[in-house]
């Protein structure tokens, strides 16, 4: 069983962008760390002053250990992409196998 996470960041895609042109290693230390602990999947979703963070994990559990673990080195990348503010708590949503997944 696997569990989405979805996590609202308050920053401008722009800057994440750039920050992570900036600071590439930063991020592929994060996503490789996360691969290691749990993650499944990875995607940043782009909003209106928002990024939305969409994993896949194998258990909350998972995720929240490597968050904590973690916390310093993405605070470090949300800075340089000049987030305003704390992320919304992340939500956690159970996969359902209903028969008509594409």
């Amino acid at each position: 069983m696997s569990y989405l996470m979805v996590l609202h960041i308050p920053v401008n895609g722009a800057g994440l962008k750039r920050a992570v042109e900036e600071h590439g290693e930063l991020l592929s230390g994060i996503a490789g760390r996360a691969k290691e602990r749990g993650a499944i999947h990875h995607d940043f979703y782009e909003g209106d002053a928002e990024v939305l963070v969409v994993d896949e994990w194998d258990s909350p559990e998972s995720f929240q250990a490597f968050y904590e673990a973690e916390g310093e080195n993405i605070g470090q990348l949300m800075g340089a992409a000049g987030a305003a503010g704390e992320p919304a708590p992340p939500l956690f949503y159970r996969k359902m196998s209903l028969g008509d997944e594409f």
